[in-house]
């Protein structure tokens, strides 16, 4: 079988180091084939972004250039309507096919609220989900146990011992990895940049170069 396509969804506004690192991490620790960063177009679960669609997405293609492995998928980004992950795997699979292996990146926090997701039991059918469980937190084995019911349930009929059987089924189980502890937000990169403050560090040097050159993020 394939190895495994790694799905990073995001509003990335901007998309920042961290981004970057959880990235890496589960190329590394899952065997991926690449990641596929999908900037989100009208997020339903939070808050309008800030910069425009085609300021993330720029950001996002500025971010990867270089890296082969890291790819930008746009088919939710100029959308207007609410865009589900759910219908976004729903694509993703009828073009790579039934049997390429999928995974869809979490963090913890993301991962513990999935029950209030749209359909969020067809995600396990569309794809594998891999669990960035950040270094110096809960550890997600004892998170869970305050989690919704039929999480819980879920999460213990699919963990994987691991990494292997995200290569061996196209989808279905659950595997965590662990993150460095990188505290990195876009919250605080859009309130440095409308102070004038630099940024250098926390996003790659061509996102802080199109933030400050296009004043992005000057009215936060």
């Amino acid at each position: 079988m394939a190895q495994p396509i790694g799905i990073l969804g995001g509003t990335f506004d901007p998309i920042h180091h961290g981004h970057l690192r959880i990235a890496q991490e589960a190329l590394e620790q899952c065997g991926m084939s690449q990641v596929r960063f999908i900037p989100s177009g009208t997020p339903p679960h939070r808050p309008a972004p800030q910069a425009p669609a085609k300021a993330r997405w720029e950001m996002v293609r500025l971010a990867v250039t270089g890296h082969p492995d890291l790819v930008v998928d746009t088919r939710e980004v100029f959308r207007t309507d609410p865009c589900y992950t759910v219908d976004t795997l729903k694509t993703l699979r009828a073009e790579l096919g039934a049997q390429q292996p999928l995974c869809l990146i979490l963090g913890g926090d993301a991962f513990l609220q999935l029950h209030t997701w749209h359909e969020w039991r067809q995600l396990f059918d569309l794809a594998h989900i891999v669990v960035l469980q950040r270094a110096g937190g809960l550890p997600l084995g004892n998170a869970i146990a305050q989690a919704d019911d039929a999480l819980q349930t879920e999460y213990r009929a699919r963990l994987a011992p691991g990494a292997q059987a995200l290569h061996e089924t196209p989808a279905g189980a659950i595997f965590v990895a662990d993150m460095p502890a990188l505290e990195i937000s876009s919250t605080d990169i859009r309130r440095r940049s409308a102070e004038g403050k630099n940024i250098r560090y926390l996003v790659p040097d061509a996102v802080a170069h199109h933030i400050q050159t296009n004043q992005t993020y000057s009215t936060c």
